[in-house]
């Protein structure tokens, strides 16, 4: 430990001092022989207390901090190569948080199979209990009953399938003003940032169904918007109490104005949720034919007022669930569209194959329906093969564990954070052939799909009972979304005016509440006549 290091550092530069004590040794020979045993009790006894505990191989860690100058900018990086190197389960120390890192699939399986419950924790951050209302939302809650009772409500009355097509017209007006969009740049022949324009049309999908109104307008003005693009940045800073909970380092937030930040966010969000609800409640008080329905938030509220739920729903509860969505499904669906355009763009081939598909089954007809879809099989080998290489989350919803349990052999302690590395398993060798290469034929006639509960080499929602519950919501809008665009335009590639090779694209990401691609996709759109 440090107190011994500075022992010995002290005795090895005072020449005096260690001259005396060889001078003792020769006189004493009996002193020098109690010091080598006295050593090797020492040293044995620490190794035999290591073998005793058990622990994952750890890389090796620095004072005060552990393991934290190792997370670099890419932490799903990172941790893939150190675990190249210590293996599938790898024990870090992000500050004073014991935190195991899982990139294997056969540790995902033992977990799933047999721990699930063990591993249904989440740790509490700081931006979780500002922003969440201590974490009252679905995805960051406590496991226990309340988190039962939330996710029950969300997958029965918010995420099912019906509800799922009851937001189909909003799909179709938002994809509508996106081909518009794309239209007139056609017109002008100008060069476009996709990028930008799908962020847009995903956040006002995902604004419509959660509040009723878009995330902006036509000129890109929207109070929500702006305000929700503050939360989105605050929500991934670092926080020193999140590796230091403690009394003593939490003062550090305080000080670097981080937490005055986070809170004054907050409290403008606060306020636009309070204005949302007594919005909807308002509308409720005279709803005769369920036009106060037509929105998550709406749906909520009158489940409420007609006494439909076996728990009380606080308005905290409500705030904290439409702040959870936002989250969990605005930016991931903007975020896989990118990438999934980006690969269709730098793979000719494929996406030549895919426009064929998806005109061939459209046909001349003037409306594309999700029954057009549905057909689309090589399409949709697409879209999972792009959520292979880019999970959106790639370490998933980190866990916690709610008691000790041995995992791979390993003891792992009671309330160690967990992160799941989708990223790497996804990309792992073992499990695929080719695996740093797009390859959307890997999935034809292939059985994995989009389950939680079985695909544990392919998990870019989650896995187990703390998957992601909005998986059928979130590919319904992708497969809308980027089908329109297969059919009515063909693309060129352009970056920032000139036009460069396919396989010269930058595909590098950046790290953040989500994984997207550091440079924006600028295309030159071509309209298609059928």
């Amino acid at each position: 430990n440090i107190r011994e290091l500075k022992t010995m550092k002290v005795v090895l530069l005072n020449s005096k001092e260690l001259h005396d004590l060889i001078n003792t040794s020769r006189k004493y020979p009996l002193f020098l022989i109690f010091i080598f045993f006295l050593s090797i009790i020492i040293l044995f006894k620490r190794f035999t207390s290591r073998s005793k505990s058990n622990l994952p191989p750890s890389p090796p860690k620095l004072p005060i901090i552990g393991n934290l100058h190792q997370l670099g900018t890419h932490p799903h990086h990172s941790f893939r190569a150190l675990s190249d190197k210590y293996g599938p389960l790898m024990l870090l120390h992000l500050g004073r948080v014991p935190s195991l890192v899982v990139s294997s699939s056969e540790m995902v399986r033992e977990i799933v199979k047999n721990h699930d419950v063990v591993f249904s924790g989440r740790p509490k951050t700081t931006a979780v209990d500002i922003f969440l209302y201590g974490g009252q939302d679905v995805a960051f809650s406590s496991y226990g009953e309340y988190w039962r009772q939330i996710r029950k409500l969300c997958v029965l009355e918010l995420l099912s399938v019906k509800r799922v097509q009851q937001f189909h017209f909003i799909r179709e007006e938002e994809t509508a003003l996106l081909v518009n969009r794309v239209r007139k740049a056609c017109a002008d022949g100008a060069c476009i940032n996709l990028s930008e324009m799908l962020v847009g049309t995903s956040n006002n999908i995902i604004s419509r169904c959660i509040l009723g109104q878009s995330f902006e307008d036509e000129d890109g003005e929207s109070r929500f918007g702006e305000l929700t693009r503050r939360v989105m940045t605050d929500f991934t800073a670092f926080s020193v109490g999140d590796f230091f909970p403690n009394k003593y380092m939490k003062w550090i937030d305080l000080v670097t104005g981080l937490l005055g930040r986070l809170k004054a966010s907050f409290r403008a969000l606060d306020a636009f949720f309070d204005q949302v609800v007594e919005e909807h409640k308002a509308v409720l008080e005279n709803d005769h034919n369920g036009s106060g329905r037509k929105d998550f938030s709406g749906i909520l509220l009158g489940l409420q007022k007609d006494g439909m739920l076996d728990f009380e729903l606080t308005p905290q509860n409500v705030k904290a669930l439409i702040m959870d969505f936002f989250v969990g499904a605005s930016d991931t669906t903007s975020t896989v569209l990118e990438w999934l355009m980006a690969e269709l763009v730098r793979n000719p081939r494929v996406m030549k194959k895919a426009q064929d598909e998806v005109r061939r089954v459209v046909g001349n007809k003037p409306e594309i329906d999700m029954d057009d879809i549905n057909q689309m099989e090589y399409l949709k080998c697409v879209i999972k093969e792009t959520l292979r290489l880019h999970p959106p989350v790639p370490f998933l919803v980190p866990r916690k564990t709610l008691s000790s349990v041995e995992l791979g052999g390993y003891n792992i302690p009671k309330h160690t954070t967990v992160y799941i590395n989708a990223w790497a398993i996804q990309r792992d060798p073992s499990e695929w052939d080719k695996p740093e290469e797009f390859v959307p034929e890997r999935f034809l006639n292939n059985p994995i799909d989009f389950n939680i509960a079985k695909d544990f080499e392919y998990i870019p929602f989650g896995v187990g009972r703390r998957g992601c519950a909005g998986v059928q919501f979130g590919i319904v809008s992708i497969e809308y979304v980027i089908v329109h665009l297969l059919y009515w335009f063909d693309w060129k590639l352009l970056n920032g005016g000139g036009a460069i090779l396919a396989e010269e694209m930058d595909m590098s990401d950046v790290y953040g509440l989500t994984v997207h691609k550091k440079t924006p996709i600028h295309l030159v759109p071509i309209p298609y006549s059928p």
